[in-house]
């Protein structure tokens, strides 16, 4: 983000409120609701979307409607000191890997891993566990999720067209 930033103020605020609710909702609609026009408030957003405050547009599908049924987190235990620029190359082979991130504590990153069933996930773990520099890998499988309207409870990505599956980032629509 840029020092355009800086200029953030309340009615960005809540033109921003109101695009985490519904990406969907008319500049027209969002003005009616803060005391600005529409012109006004796409002037706002173009600005945020120009320094970075607001990245981007996405859509939210369920993953079982997309036959992922089965999620786990998955701790990473590296020899040595892995850079984290080499976690996030081995991450980006992976398109069942739908967030990581390097954390505090005793693993050196936690992967968010979705797959179509047990015997996938397997599969997903040893394509990990090959990498030279992994020491270790605990699992941990999603029983259930007790906030399902929570981001962590849906997909952020396009629905693809073929292939292994759901990739880590999301859908922009413009």
């Amino acid at each position: 983000m840029n020092s355009g930033a800086a200029s953030f103020d309340e009615l960005d605020r809540k033109i921003v409120t109101a695009l985490v609710a519904n990406a969907r909702t008319s500049f027209a609609e969002i003005g009616a609701s803060v005391g600005l026009s529409a012109t006004a408030v796409k002037r706002r957003v173009d600005r945020m979307r120009e320094t970075g405050v607001i990245t981007g547009f996405t859509a939210t599908v369920k993953p079982q409607a997309l036959g992922w049924r089965t999620e786990a987190y998955v701790e990473v235990y590296c020899e040595g000191a892995a850079p984290p620029r080499r976690l996030a190359e081995v991450v980006r082979n992976h398109p069942e890997i739908t967030a990581a991130m390097t954390v505090t504590g005793g693993a050196d990153a936690l992967l968010h891993v979705r797959a179509r069933d047990v015997e996938h996930f397997e599969e997903v773990l040893e394509r990990i566990r090959v990498e030279p520099f992994i020491r270790k890998t605990i699992s941990v499988m999603v029983l259930s999720h007790l906030i399902p309207d929570s981001p962590e409870a849906g997909a952020t990505q396009a629905v693809p067209e073929e292939g292994p599956g759901p990739r880590a980032g999301a859908a922009v629509v413009r």
